[in-house]
């Protein structure tokens, strides 16, 4: 038996056990979808190695565009990742056009059990060459979702991530935009071989703010024992990030722009002009633009600040986006505490959210007796499974 991860994606049932049962024999395990759009939550909560992915979803539509649509997706997130597409009978030409598309291999509908098991060994033996199993990303930050909100916002962050542009992130409490959405573009970017790195920009009193930022030379001021660089030079080469940047007091914006402005920093007690090569992400939960029409921050720093703009949508927005926040987190904490999921608990935490739901305002608040109410419920429920 293969130690390996096999993810089978298809709309029927049907075909979605009898593979189940055909592979589980050949390889350690087996995880099924019965919807494309649980492929990003899974990718995100643990290793795959190998995805067998029907190319139609919808009744009716046969043209393939479905799985090439998320086979694009998948090669997003992992590039070389084995896909193998399902097809049916007869649609030769569709499985032409998945392997132009980068796909590994194709089977057909109805297929031959001999043939479909070696090719899905081949298919994960290449990929074990490739030495692209996916990451385990449970303790990474999610991005899920399949709202047009999200769609259009992840499009654009594939698309910005591989340029040099500064990019603001903005979004309401709660939106994930400083634990997601960074991390995201850098590791999409081409500086991700090298570490990025954070500062929390609230957190840095004015005092210590040119030594964290710009570095010390040993003897420059008191406590000062040994020569330090700052976070410009760390990042030099990656992405610098800068947390909570509206918190930024005017009189740290002027040196900030400075820096961005001619990509040079000197150490506090040096007279060395040292280049500095990065990639600015920030993120704020501020409303930037509300601030420079007060004069509370620079506008001129803005222009360098947000070249590229991402707004998070908040969740109020997506709430279909909601079951894959389910999906995700029930993974996730399954995997982490060893714990098996089973169909009924997905079931009530979905039904849970859609009762909630009705109650909820803002992004996502909810009445505490309320809540309280539902939350011992539904504990008491999931007891039965725990």
């Amino acid at each position: 038996m293969e130690k390996g991860t096999i993810l089978i994606v298809d709309d029927n049932k049907g075909v979605l056990a009898s593979l189940e049962l055909l592979l589980e024999t050949e390889f350690s395990e087996i995880k099924t979808a019965h919807h494309p759009n649980q492929i990003i939550s899974i990718l995100n909560t643990s290793p795959v190695d190998v995805i067998i992915l029907d190319m139609n979803f919808s009744a009716g539509i046969n043209n393939g565009n479905e799985g090439l649509y998320w086979l694009k997706r998948i090669r997003e997130i992992a590039p070389a990742l084995p896909v193998v597409m399902l097809t049916a009978y007869g649609d030769v030409e569709l499985a032409v056009r998945a392997l132009k598309n980068d796909a590994t291999d194709f089977l057909l509908k109805p297929w031959d059990n001999r043939t479909l098991v070696c090719k899905i060994k081949e298919a994960f033996g290449s990929g074990k060459k490739r030495k692209n199993r996916v990451p385990d990303r449970s303790q990474s930050p999610m991005i899920v979702g399949t709202s047009p909100a999200m769609q259009q916002l992840m499009k654009m962050v594939v698309k910005v991530a591989r340029t040099d542009a500064n990019i603001l992130i903005t979004g309401e409490n709660g939106t994930g935009e400083k634990r997601c959405w960074h991390e995201e573009i850098h590791r999409l970017s081409t500086r991700r071989e090298h570490t990025m790195v954070t500062v929390d920009m609230g957190a840095i009193s004015e005092s210590l703010f040119e030594s964290e930022l710009f570095g010390h030379e040993r003897g420059s001021f008191t406590d000062a024992y040994e020569s330090r660089p700052g976070k410009f030079e760390a990042a030099s080469g990656s992405s610098l990030f800068m947390d909570e940047i509206g918190n930024l007091p005017l009189a740290m914006q002027a040196k900030l722009l400075t820096v961005l402005q001619n990509r040079k920093i000197t150490r506090i007690g040096s007279n060395k002009v040292i280049p500095v090569d990065i990639r600015l992400l920030s993120a704020t939960n501020k409303n930037i633009q509300e601030m420079v029409d007060s004069g509370t921050f620079r506008e001129d720093l803005l222009y360098r600040l947000n070249t590229i703009h991402l707004e998070i949508p908040p969740l109020r927005e997506r709430g279909n986006d909601i079951h894959l926040f389910i999906d995700y987190f029930m993974q996730r904490y399954a995997a982490k505490y060893e714990k098996k999921i089973f169909p009924c608990m997905n079931m009530l935490w979905r039904n849970y959210v859609l009762i909630i739901g009705r109650e909820i305002s803002g992004n996502y608040n909810m009445p505490s007796r309320k809540r309280s109410s539902y939350v011992k419920e539904m504990s008491s429920v999931l007891k039965t499974f725990s």
